[in-house]
């Protein structure tokens, strides 16, 4: 058997039974593309039920507010990815009257939707013969040929796309792709694969070469920045907070958050005080703390959010404010929201 035949009967034998595979209806191929961009599969089922049960079809989902979609979304970290996903629905609707393109090309079109995204949804509704290469192919890959080209530079992204098309299984193209991103998930994961049970072990250069724990090979990454929030959680005495909309192209785009002031460096209450006063949403306060001594430390891909929550109490009323009991309604960073859970008024 060559390559992709051990790779069909070994996805026959040990394929995991997940609602997504039950289906070749595009809308929830795609959803559930999108949620596992970057998300382990046991972490993105959730969401993926729940998506499904608030919006059953496109329409449902196009036709929803993006606040609601953000909230369905929380904790699942890159919400770029939410914003698409609604965006997208939108245009499936309005350009193509709610059904999904059958080509990789018009699919590549849409927004959010990359090569990847593309040739899962051409092969897997379509039987498009197109090959996906996510993470997991890149490393089945990189083992099983020995190839040491950095999986995230723009050679090794052109590479692997044509190694991955040269040994894809075209009449299969469904089961085939389907296969080896389950045995790159399953057998050749990233630490301890199970090389003395694979059927491709034979003829693997990185076993042979016992090169399993180098390849792939990736790039430097890019060096992580330190960021310095101080959360402004403002208290009148009926139990009204103060949230506001980030905006911009940054992170946490459209989500919801307490005042905040960025800093250069961790701040005491005697460096935080005057920055207060210079901001002109803030009333005259009655009091000032810090709720956690040690900053939260919330680390995105190339950042890290060295966060402190502050209890700003005062005895004007906040007739803009939101009740306490109601913020929770409000699509929040996960940071955020683990905050709101253990704070008691």
């Amino acid at each position: 058997m060559n390559f992709a035949q051990k790779i069909l009967t070994w996805y026959r034998e040990h394929q995991r039974d997940l609602p997504w595979r039950q289906t070749r209806e595009p809308y929830k191929v795609w959803l559930s593309e999108i949620i596992l961009q970057q998300t382990r599969v046991a972490q993105g089922m959730p969401y993926y039920t729940r998506f499904v049960e608030a919006f059953p079809t496109v329409y449902d989902l196009a036709n929803s507010p993006e606040e609601e979609v953000l909230k369905l979304w929380q904790g699942l970290g890159y919400y770029s990815r939410a914003r698409n996903l609604h965006a997208t629905a939108k245009i499936v609707v309005e350009d193509f009257h709610g059904e999904f393109p059958d080509t990789y090309k018009e699919l590549k079109s849409l927004k959010g939707i990359g090569d990847y995204t593309a040739s899962a949804i051409a092969s897997f509704c379509f039987d498009v013969p197109e090959p996906v290469v996510d993470g997991n192919v890149y490393r089945v890959l990189s083992r099983y040929f020995g190839v040491d080209i950095p999986i995230n530079g723009t050679k090794g992204i052109k590479y692997f796309k044509e190694l991955a098309r040269e040994v894809m299984d075209a009449a299969n193209i469904r089961d085939y792709n389907q296969g080896i991103m389950e045995f790159g998930a399953i057998q050749c994961s990233p630490k301890k694969p199970c090389c003395l049970l694979c059927p491709l072990q034979e003829s693997c250069v990185a076993f042979k070469e016992n090169k399993t724990d180098i390849l792939p090979v990736k790039q430097n990454k890019t060096k992580v920045r330190n960021r310095y929030f101080n959360y402004l959680v403002l208290m009148d005495n009926d139990e009204n907070t103060v949230l506001e909309q980030r905006k911009g192209k940054g992170i946490w785009q459209n989500l919801y958050q307490f005042p905040l002031i960025e800093s250069e460096k961790k701040l005491q209450s005697e460096e935080l005080r005057p920055l207060v006063k210079e901001k002109e949403d803030v009333p005259e306060l009655e009091s000032l703390s810090l709720y956690n001594n040690e900053p939260i430390v919330h680390k995105l891909s190339h950042q890290h959010l060295h966060t402190q929550f502050w209890i700003l109490k005062t005895s004007h009323i906040l007739e803009e404010g939101t009740q306490w009991n109601e913020i929770g309604n409000f699509p929040v960073p996960v940071l955020i929201a683990d905050f709101i859970k253990t704070l008691k008024i």
